[in-house]
């Protein structure tokens, strides 16, 4: 409730036109938010990735309730909306990062890479946060049973994985993976929510996507991800 308490008026600002973010030719982003969250929640995340060049869009479903029978179809949809001669990045906070994991095995054709901020895909679901048991009652259904099938293994795109000791809600352990898991772990230095409101770690967050995009495409490091004649390239 402290941490709430203390990124709130951060969530406030999350007020203004949900519209995709930064400039019309950039590559695309699609972010998806946690458990309870909203595109709200995640306007300042976007709004990170919109100032170095991506062009980054919500997931427009709402609030977060958790996993249902649809969630992998609309967010499906959400990516042949977006979809171009480039594929898409996504970037989940928490459950959302759950999603866009499973979503990334679904359409593989479609995701460039998927980066997750402290999400607990690793270990024990029952016990890698602490607020499973009110994910069950909200959601209405045990966690290993989602409506969907879930996919344990890695994503079969490069995966990066943002974890923090100090966040809270999840275990670091189950943020940070395995290293069959995911491609890349960095630990960043936040509670929670600070990966979606913190402005900050916003900075490292996007700064890290760089560098690993960079690492998992063999290019050298970019400024921002400009596209120029179909692939990236430094302003």
């Amino acid at each position: 409730m402290r941490e709430v308490a203390w990124h709130l008026p951060r969530m406030l600002a999350g007020l203004g036109p949900l519209g995709p973010r930064g400039p019309e030719d950039g590559p695309p982003a699609l972010v998806i938010p946690g458990f309870l969250a909203t595109d709200r929640t995640t306007m300042d995340l976007r709004r990170a990735l919109a100032r170095v060049g991506w062009r980054s869009h919500p997931w427009l479903l709402g609030l977060n309730l958790g996993a249902k029978a649809d969630t992998l179809d609309l967010l499906g949809n959400r990516l042949s909306e977006l979809e171009d001669d480039r594929r898409v990045l996504l970037v989940g906070w928490s459950l959302g990062g759950m999603f866009a994991r499973q979503l990334a095995h679904r359409f593989p054709g479609k995701v460039r890479a998927v980066v997750t901020l402290g999400s607990p895909f690793s270990g024990d679901l029952k016990t890698n946060t602490n607020v499973c048991e009110y994910y069950e009652r909200i959601a209405g259904h045990d966690v290993y049973e989602p409506p969907f099938p879930h996919i344990m293994d890695k994503p079969p795109v490069p995966t990066l994985a943002l974890w923090s000791r100090r966040d809270g809600i999840v275990a670091p352990s189950a943020a940070r993976g395995r290293d069959h898991e995911r491609d890349k772990a960095v630990e960043i230095d936040t509670y929670h929510t600070g990966f979606a409101v913190h402005r900050p770690v916003l900075s490292q967050v996007v700064n890290e996507i760089r560098i690993f995009l960079s690492e998992a495409e063999g290019r050298p490091p970019a400024l921002q991800p400009i596209m120029v004649a179909g692939s990236l390239s430094r302003r």
